[in-house]
């Protein structure tokens, strides 16, 4: 390779992760790199929104790879890698290509199965019908106690905090005032990880809505009834919804860990391969959530472009956990720094970062927000808040 040619990068997935990595990537290294994207689905699907569906306060919203690989100058490949060859610096597909590369970044996530088989998987496709069948037998008197279980190894417990709001308010509001709820999570305390103010605040808000809050506890999900440990108390249940297990997802050629994860260091590089790199869920990283994907994302696109010539310094992956939490009513914006990041834990009813999206990311957020909206919003939002408005900076460069 030399100056005038640019690096190969090739990307493995089609989610938070991979798309924030190619975004980033545009916007730090330009033509200093050629990018090649390879992904199975058609489209990015906005999950976070998916637990406002059921309640009509907003829908999950999808986005054509294609469309996003075009703009930002990216090949495509409407395919999976199969296997990594670091020797050779080669990927392989399903389909049988052979792609070259400088860089790669495996970025395909974790794989969610459902928790038990006998509730309702948040999150797994199959299982939107029988949350919207849920909330019908509530509504017409069918149901005495709705039971949302934590799995005891989730990481990232927020969205069933949502459902289990929204549902709540919901079911007041059709007058199915006997129906009961109860709340089950290894957790101490209700989100505790975005600290003491935040917990408080939604251990009132599930009192408020009639949610029976059970912390660090774990649930047996069987036919009918729950069996609560330690204690091993029996609990009869109507309906049980669980947020899925996740499993790593192996790549033949990519060195992993008994669970599947894969260690990277803290600008994403594998150990052992030279230009091969990770980031988000697929990584052994524990807390799996978007805006932390997208923070992997931006340490592993950082460091590509350096090496690619760019001018900077990478900086390495610091997290700070952002949370908007969806309740039905007023929404809660928690902010944190953990496992090593930086910032004091907050909460507040308006936005504390910019744009104020679910996934709160540099620079994929600010596309998927649009300039359009944001514009809009800005007008709105009032120059009084204290709103961290880092993550919009790349809207200017990544909306041409």
């Amino acid at each position: 390779m030399t100056d005038t040619t640019p690096s190969r990068v090739v990307i493995a997935g089609g989610g938070v992760a991979a798309l924030e990595t190619l975004i980033a990537l545009r916007d730090l290294a330009g033509d200093r790199v050629e990018i090649t994207l390879v992904a199975p689905n058609e489209f990015f699907n906005y999950r976070p929104m998916m637990v406002a569906e059921p309640f009509a306060k907003g829908r999950a919203r999808g986005y054509e790879l294609a469309r996003i690989a075009e703009r930002f100058d990216a090949h495509l490949v409407p395919d999976a890698v199969a296997e990594v060859r670091p020797d050779e610096q080669v990927v392989r597909t399903q389909g049988g290509e052979l792609i070259g590369y400088d860089h790669f970044v495996l970025a395909t996530g974790a794989r969610a199965t459902p928790a038990s088989e006998h509730g309702i998987t948040f999150g797994e496709d199959r299982e939107e019908e029988a949350l919207h069948g849920l909330l019908r037998d509530a509504e017409e008197g069918y149901l005495k106690r709705i039971a949302f279980v934590v799995p005891s190894d989730a990481t990232w417990s927020l969205p069933l905090y949502e459902l289990a709001l929204m549902t709540a308010r919901q079911a007041w509001s059709m007058g199915a005032d006997s129906l009961e709820f109860l709340f089950v999570t290894p957790e101490d305390r209700p989100l505790a990880i975005f600290g003491a103010e935040a917990s408080d605040t939604l251990a009132e808000l599930l009192g408020g809505a009639g949610i029976d809050f059970t912390g660090s506890s774990y649930a047996t999900v069987e036919k009918g009834h729950l069996v609560i440990d330690p204690g091993g108390r029996r609990v009869d249940v109507d309906r049980v919804v669980s947020l899925p297990r996740l499993e790593g997802r192996r790549m033949p050629g990519i060195p992993a860990g008994d669970d599947g994860f894969v260690p990277v260091d803290t600008y994403g590089r594998v150990a052992g391969l030279d230009g091969v790199y990770a980031a988000g869920d697929a990584t052994t990283f524990p807390i799996k959530q978007g805006g932390l994907a997208t923070q992997q994302a931006d340490a592993v696109a950082e460091t590509i472009a350096a090496a690619a010539g760019a001018p900077l310094e990478p900086q390495p992956f610091k997290p700070v956990l952002r949370g908007m939490l969806l309740t039905g009513g007023e929404d809660r914006f928690m902010r944190a720094g953990v496992a090593g990041g930086q910032g004091q834990p907050e909460l507040a009813t308006h936005a504390l970062w910019w744009p104020p999206t679910k996934i709160a990311a540099r620079y994929l957020a600010p596309v998927l927000f649009g300039q359009d909206e944001l514009d809009a919003v800005a007008r709105i939002r009032g120059d009084h808040l204290p709103v961290e408005t880092e993550l919009g900076l790349a809207a200017a460069s990544s909306s041409a």
